[in-house]
């Protein structure tokens, strides 16, 4: 466990070029409602998993039936070129578009899922270590899946390329110098889900856990909270010991790579940070936190048990407020009232 304290807490841009997420939630929630599958989402109260007044948890794994949060980002991005083309977003709207990505987990699945409805192809690359069971959810989507490179840095280069050399639009759920666009909007997506979580608490939040890969959940969140919440709740970005690129970031004072061994959070395994997120948390987050892999592993029998079942990389903020080092180092005492995200499915 290692814990920062973030110097940058509401001051300018850490990152110059690059945008602060959005907390347009009304723009979202507007197309959503008008032409995606999104319900809410329920907020469930967790009792005996941590010795805090109330552990709240936003459960993510049912979400537009994609299993994760992620179903909110790269579909609406879909559905906002579909609706800039028409009145009524359909079916046949983006005939002849193609999205490339790369993944190695939910972000493909919404990439798919949003080509499919609206008419256009997807095309995802991901590692030769992404097992087959994951591209057969993507063929199911009707993506075409092409398998690139022995990681997700490699897969996101092939992708990279194919959409140059064929003319396709490159749809990432990270963001770098001079791609912005794209992603800003597919943040803006995650607020459907921030918004539904603070209308859903029956009170503020003392503390909100934030687990974090690229960062793009989290800077969203982060963003919506201090809207609504202002500097109230405690926020914590939560990242594997192996990958922790935001917190790195944070404490170098600029985007830097954070390379270290493979994690089981591998959905958080990012060794490079989102600039967007990077913006947004170095505004909004009060603390950076790395938990290792055995803390994590520890956690996940007990939040079965409790009916809360997921992954390491889905339950690494509430596995957080789980280990009671971690309550003591934060300051999360018995009267704490902890707001945390499942954001995917158990394996």
């Amino acid at each position: 466990m290692k814990i920062s304290s973030n110097p940058y807490r509401g001051g300018p841009k850490l990152i110059d070029s690059a945008p602060f997420p959005s907390t347009n939630v009304a723009r979202a929630s507007e197309l959503m409602a008008r032409c995606l599958p999104s319900d809410e989402t329920p907020l469930v109260r967790v009792d005996g998993l941590a010795e805090v007044a109330d552990l709240w948890v936003k459960d993510e794994r049912g979400r537009m039936g994609l299993g994760s949060f992620k179903a909110l980002g790269a579909a609406y991005v879909i559905a906002r070129h579909a609706a800039d083309l028409a009145v009524a977003p359909n079916d046949t709207t983006l005939s002849g578009r193609t999205y490339v990505t790369a993944s190695a987990g939910n972000h493909g699945l919404s990439v798919a899922a949003g080509s499919k409805k609206f008419g256009a192809k997807a095309v995802v690359y991901i590692a030769e270590s992404v097992p087959e069971s994951f591209a057969d959810r993507l063929r199911a989507q009707c993506a075409e899946v092409v398998r690139s490179g022995a990681d997700y840095a490699a897969s996101m280069d092939a992708a990279s390329q194919a959409g140059q050399e064929n003319g396709w639009t490159l749809l990432s759920d990270s963001s770098w110098d001079g791609y912005y666009e794209l992603p800003h909007t597919l943040m803006e997506g995650y607020l459907k889900m921030a918004a539904e979580a603070a209308e859903q608490c029956p009170e503020t939040p003392t503390h909100i856990m934030l687990q974090a890969g690229v960062g793009g959940m989290a800077g969203a969140v982060a963003a919506y909270a201090r809207k609504v919440w202002g500097d109230e709740p405690q926020i914590i970005v939560v990242e594997p010991d192996s990958a922790p690129a935001l917190q790195a970031s944070i404490d170098a004072g600029a985007c830097v790579f954070a390379d270290g061994p493979d994690s089981i959070m591998g959905r958080l395994d990012c060794k490079e940070p989102s600039l967007i997120a990077l913006n947004g948390l170095a505004r909004d987050a009060d603390r950076f936190l790395t938990l290792r892999d055995d803390e994590v592993a520890r956690a996940l029998p007990a939040m079965a048990n409790a009916g809360i079942a997921t992954t390491a990389s889905g339950g690494a903020g509430v596995a957080a407020v789980m280990t009671a080092d971690v309550r003591s180092a934060l300051g999360i005492g018995p009267d704490a009232r902890v707001l945390c995200i499942l954001s995917e499915v158990p394996e």
